[in-house]
């Protein structure tokens, strides 16, 4: 490929790329079958993909099951923090898929890359915060004719993409990944909650067990927080809005309550709702010195760092992927990874054995919207049950765990209503 083609940190880092992707691969037995399903069957055969994800080991895989299928696919970063630069380089070097990714970029290159992805003219694009929908949608509405539909990975861009679908402005149909069982309730809850802790040790190197450590939400991925820094002996208090959610928090043994009570107590906060400040200028008067911000969402929005730039009388970066924010009365709130995601800005993302499911899931996704998109409605759809049932009893079988099936009494017992007491 010529320079044009992509855009990467160094091809030179490629080789150890290529290990990383082949570990990876080691712990994703589902995506490994459907890849070789792919190859046999080349569902994608010729169709032209653009996808918006985090250019990781677990996301190099699920790219090599795409192209297995014979899709023509260009990859772009969705987070400027979320880039492994020696798995862009492999991807690009050694499997031959464009992509355009840097980690650390600025926001200019990052739009430059969303951009350089969707002159690719996709018929399908495949997102992690919609924001390639987002911005043909915006900007580049000469090319929706072109596009049969999309898969959306996560919750903040299904958030985005139904507010566009109930205001009528979605163009296109488009496959919730983020809906599917084997995604959110595996995905979100087991990985979210040990990436996001790894990235927030990596960062601090502060010992969890015995501190205070608020979590925003009570949704998926703040359950898995909230259980792994439980589980490493944090004292854990969850803030809602939901009131049954926050019931679930109560009865499941945290404490719950306003951030406003919660901030002042809080040695480590974390964030993970889809919303934007959630952790505000208020909250940031109340925290004890030393106080460590996080965030596990998408967008670094759900942190009003701005608020937080207009308070502080200083700067300073102690140390890898944490700012120091001096406040004029000599406290220090320590934002960790920008206020990105700090499981991919400090870490290294979910494990790869439980990103085989979501990726199982956008792969068999892509190819249904494809099938399908000319004969669906422009709304965002859940993934099938049979393809969640599917990919559960993949992994069940790469696990060794075998399961009872009904007997033909037993199913006809449960499809009738005549038999009673």
């Amino acid at each position: 490929m010529s320079k044009k083609e992509f855009d990467v940190k160094d091809l030179n880092l490629a080789e150890q790329g290529r290990w990383r992707i082949e570990w990876a691969l080691k712990e994703m037995p589902v995506i490994r079958s459907v890849m070789e399903r792919f190859q046999k069957e080349r569902p994608l055969e010729g169709v032209k993909m653009s996808g918006c994800l985090h250019i990781t080991s677990e996301t190099a895989n699920l790219a090599r099951a795409l192209q297995a299928a014979g899709a023509d696919l260009v990859l772009t970063a969705s987070n400027p923090l979320s880039t492994q630069d020696d798995v862009a380089a492999a991807l690009v070097s050694v499997f031959e898929i464009p992509v355009f990714a840097i980690k650390g970029e600025d926001n200019a290159t990052y739009y430059q890359h969303l951009n350089a992805a969707l002159d690719h003219r996709p018929n399908l694009t495949m997102d992690d915060g919609a924001d390639l929908v987002s911005m043909l949608h915006k900007e580049r509405t000469d090319q929706i004719p072109d596009i049969v539909g999309s898969t959306e990975e996560t919750t903040t861009g299904i958030i985005r993409l139904r507010a566009m679908a109930a205001s009528g402005a979605l163009k296109f149909p488009v496959m919730a990944v983020n809906d599917a069982d084997t995604k959110h309730m595996f995905d979100n809850r087991y990985g979210t909650g040990q990436s996001t802790l790894d990235g927030i040790i990596r960062a601090t190197n502060i010992l969890i067990a015995g501190k205070t450590f608020v979590v925003a939400g009570y949704g998926w991925c703040s359950r898995g927080i909230a259980m792994r820094a439980r589980g490493m002996g944090a004292n854990v208090i969850v803030t809602e809005i939901d009131p049954l959610k926050a019931l679930e928090a109560v009865m499941d043994g945290f404490r719950v309550m306003p951030m406003i009570e919660a901030a002042p107590q809080a040695d480590f906060i974390c964030s993970a709702t889809g919303d934007k400040n959630v952790i505000d200028k208020h909250h940031f008067e109340v925290m004890k010195d030393g106080c460590c911000v996080s965030n596990s969402g998408h967008f670094n929005v759900e942190i009003n760092i701005p608020a937080l730039e207009e308070m502080a009388v200083g700067k300073r970066s102690p140390r890898a992927f944490v700012d120091e924010y001096i406040l004029p009365d000599g406290r220090n709130i320590r934002l960790l990874g920008e206020g990105r995601l700090v499981n991919l800005a400090a870490a290294e993302g979910h494990p790869a054995a439980v990103m085989d499911m979501s990726f199982a899931n956008q792969a068999l996704a892509a190819v249904y919207v494809f099938q399908n998109g000319k004969n669906m409605e422009n709304k965002v759809y859940r993934i099938p049950e049979e393809i969640d049932r599917e990919i559960a009893r993949f992994k069940l079988e790469s696990m060794g765990i075998k399961i009872d099936i009904l007997t033909e009494e037993q199913e006809a017992y449960l499809n009738s209503w005549e038999e009673g007491t």
